[in-house]
């Protein structure tokens, strides 16, 4: 188990993957070291770097408004208790509802091999029990699954649109047509994708004052990036359906600093309504199964037409290469589809596979994708263009994977509530007085901050204000 690499190395390889200025690193202060939760692996490494990517960037992006450097600092036990905003979030003292579906989780196959469920969503839950043909418990689940092998129910739960990974180990993995994929893969990549004129920001006390941003996109990576960027002064807007299922505390958690609006891209009137946003749009992120956004007419090709200077980022659960380029798919199934959780058994001497103590792969993508698209942003500002800003689970992963191991993990303190209240502020909302993560970020000049509250899907009108 190798030590974890050093946490200025990892932000200085992801900023010149990102091709930004080396001069910028000098403004950036990291503070803290491992473990920061516990976990055999770097997971406050990865938060640290992830966190303070995006917030160099921003800086960066201040730079080019007004032609001056600001400090920068992350600490890695903020950023690893941001990793896990939602677990603390509270709505007037009440701590969350459970998020997860009462028959999700692992499972022991025939063949005496792991899979894992992810079943919070109705469909995803019900197909699950039609493929099985049994009653809605975990006990009639396990009993059905004793008659399957764990690779075939998990092909056969792919083949039905479900979200279904048997555990494997890093070995089982990297010898897997997907993991040889991903493998080839860098930890994210920017493209440009069509000709604009360099665009300059326009004016504002921020580093994304009057930058307009789609957010379409649920649960956690998505949702952080859009947040994140809310944090930095964007106008963000929320945009979904009134009939797609969501998880409402990380609704809540996520929706900080954003609009939230309504639109059906079934109907022509909806399609019309976010292309209308779109014309207007700087930044549009989406997390839709590949392919989904370009039948609805909303690909990044097709956004860079309406809108000549988009940075269109695309979220995907495995990558844009290999068999499963166009699965479904979560955290907690890619950590246990790629090997982490084998690995993170096996470190803890656990008999059965261990999850990572946070939704770590969901917020670390969640925040490169916030700096691939602010680095994108730059770019339109210098020197024009639209483009395409490509982030997966899969590959922040296998970045994770990458940072090292930590011989003494688990002997780190799990932090609750009460143990983080240093880092919690309170507002009023659109769900009544929360209790939140603050930011783990701090800069100079502008601290980042949500300027909007946090409100129910829909209260505003597709419009820009």
């Amino acid at each position: 188990m190798g030590s974890p690499q050093d946490p200025e190395a990892i932000l200085t390889a992801l900023w010149r993957h990102a091709g930004q200025r080396d001069d910028a690193l000098e403004a950036v202060a990291l503070t803290g070291g491992e473990p920061a939760l516990p976990s055999s692996f770097a997971v406050g490494t990865a938060a640290q770097a992830s966190i303070a990517a995006s917030a160099l960037a921003a800086a960066e992006l201040w730079r080019l408004r007004t032609g001056r450097q600001q400090r920068v600092s992350v600490d890695m036990r903020d950023a690893a208790i941001e990793f896990r905003s939602e677990r603390y979030m509270r709505i007037a003292g009440a701590a969350r509802g459970e998020i997860w579906d009462k028959i999700a989780g692992l499972y022991r196959c025939g063949d005496a091999r792991w899979v894992r469920l992810h079943t919070n969503f109705p469909h995803h839950r019900d197909g699950v029990l039609k493929l099985l043909g049994c009653e809605y418990s975990r006990e009639g689940v396990q009993r059905a699954l004793d008659g399957w092998q764990a690779e075939a129910f998990e092909t056969a739960a792919a083949e039905a649109g479900l979200v279904v990974t048997a555990t494997r180990s890093f070995a089982e993995w990297d010898a897997h047509g997907q993991g040889r994929a991903v493998a080839g893969l860098p930890v994210f990549s920017i493209e440009k994708i069509g000709d604009a004129p360099p665009l300059p920001l326009p004016p504002g006390e921020r580093p994304l004052s009057g930058v307009r941003v789609l957010d379409l996109t649920r649960v956690i990576a998505g949702p952080v990036c859009g947040r994140t960027l809310a944090a930095h002064g964007a106008d963000v807007m929320s945009v979904t359906a009134a009939q797609m299922p969501q998880m409402l505390p990380l609704v809540i958690d996520n929706g900080r600093g954003k609009l939230s609006a309504f639109v059906d891209l079934r109907e022509p009137a909806g399609r019309a309504a976010l292309a209308r946003l779109v014309r207007d749009a700087d930044i549009f992120v989406q997390g839709y199964r590949p392919g989904a956004m370009e039948k609805n007419g909303f690909g990044p090709d097709e956004a860079a037409r309406l809108r000549p200077g988009i940075v269109y980022v695309s979220l995907s659960a495995y990558g844009h290469e290999g068999p499963w380029a166009n699965r479904r798919g979560f955290d907690s199934l890619v950590q246990n589809a790629n090997g982490m959780n084998c690995a993170e058994a096996d470190a803890a001497g656990a008999k059965q596979p261990r999850p990572l103590p946070c939704q770590a792969i969901d917020h670390a993508s969640g925040y490169l994708m916030a700096f691939g698209a602010m680095t994108a942003l730059a770019r339109r500002v210098t020197e024009g263009g639209s483009w395409h800003v490509r982030v997966s689970l899969a590959q922040t992963g296998q970045w994770m994977r990458g940072l090292g191991r930590l011989a003494d993990g688990f002997a780190c303190p799990d932090p609750g509530f009460d143990d983080v209240q240093d880092r919690l502020e309170e507002n009023d909302s659109g769900f009544g007085r929360l209790t939140t993560v603050r930011h783990a970020a701090t800069m100079s000049e502008t601290p980042p901050h949500w300027a909007r509250p946090s409100v129910p899907l829909g209260t505003h009108a597709p419009e820009w204000p």
